[in-house]
């Protein structure tokens, strides 16, 4: 079975980092991971940059991109104006992320859990006329830092909203990286009930990244986010770490059987390159242990 993995990098991955990357330094981590195989990178953040300083110059990293025909660029938004920011930086996909609970709507993005879903279905009929694809991510559909335990009826109420709109895909997103295994059974199967490509978000904090990822897979998800070298966090999310490693996530699909169009060694080369970027060691092991064939 195909799995499309979308490299989020470029965007969670650097957004809560202590070392601001420039523009320029962004999109070439966009370019090395499409020379990898990568078919659809996360490039930006369409967001206050007063906020989120590290993903200041969204459009300046879109305009830089020497782009590659077979992958897909994305850039994630919190509302209209990010999404029209998106659109006019020449994205081929917008991602349109909510939480689904109130107190971290409100502390993201200062909206309600009900408006927020009233504007997924609103991009999506925007970006049917803007001729770009669009996702739709529930955030904290896991676990919330805030309100804590999510209960998977109420993700699924919103699921069910969600996707009556028609997005090119449902994604979700364990921001805090506390789901489990039976967890992402129960919430993927019922988003694929209805009618939704499903794809899901996974962080590793808790170390259960991967083991959720493969579970998704079995699951019927068919889209699965991950940052080259493990990178990530959010920066509104206390104690949140980093996302799966993109490199150790491609090994263990190749090696269950499923395709990627990923060159797993070249992508370890981009891991290794990040991590002399930042300046430290990234949290990803297969970068570190190298492939095995």
């Amino acid at each position: 079975m195909r799995v499309e993995v979308v490299d989020v990098g470029p965007r969670d991955g650097l957004q809560n980092e202590d070392k601001t990357l420039v523009p320029e330094t962004r999109a070439e981590l966009c370019d090395r991971l499409a020379a990898a195989g990568l078919p659809r990178v996360e490039a930006a953040s369409f967001v206050n940059p007063k906020r989120v300083p590290q993903m200041a110059g969204a459009e300046e990293v879109m305009a830089a991109i020497d782009r590659r025909p077979g992958t897909l660029y994305s850039g994630l938004v919190l509302n209209e104006r990010g999404y029209e920011r998106a659109v006019e930086a020449g994205v081929d996909e917008v991602r349109y992320a909510f939480p689904v609970s109130e107190t971290f709507a409100q502390r993201n993005q200062n909206t309600t859990v009900e408006d927020a879903t009233q504007l997924a279905s609103r991009l999506v009929e925007r970006s049917r006329l803007d001729g770009v694809r669009v996702s739709i991510t529930l955030s904290a559909a896991f676990g919330d830092p805030f309100d804590g335990p999510v209960e998977p009826g109420h993700v699924l109420r919103i699921a069910e909203k969600v996707a009556a709109a028609n997005p090119d895909e449902v994604i979700l997103a364990d921001t805090i990286g506390v789901g489990v295994p039976a967890q992402v059974r129960e919430l993927v199967g019922g988003v694929l009930d209805f009618g939704s490509t499903v794809g899901c978000h996974f962080h590793d904090t808790r170390n259960t990244g991967i083991a959720n990822a493969m579970v998704a897979v079995e699951s019927g998800a068919t889209v699965l986010d991950a940052a080259v070298g493990g990178t990530g966090g959010c920066p509104f999310a206390p104690r949140a770490t980093g996302n799966i490693a993109t490199e150790d996530l491609v090994y263990l699909l190749h090696g269950m059987g499923h395709e990627t169009s990923i060159d797993l060694d070249a992508l370890i080369e981009v891991a290794e390159w990040m991590a002399q970027q930042l300046g430290k060691e990234l949290p990803g092991q297969v970068y570190k242990a190298g492939n095995f064939v």
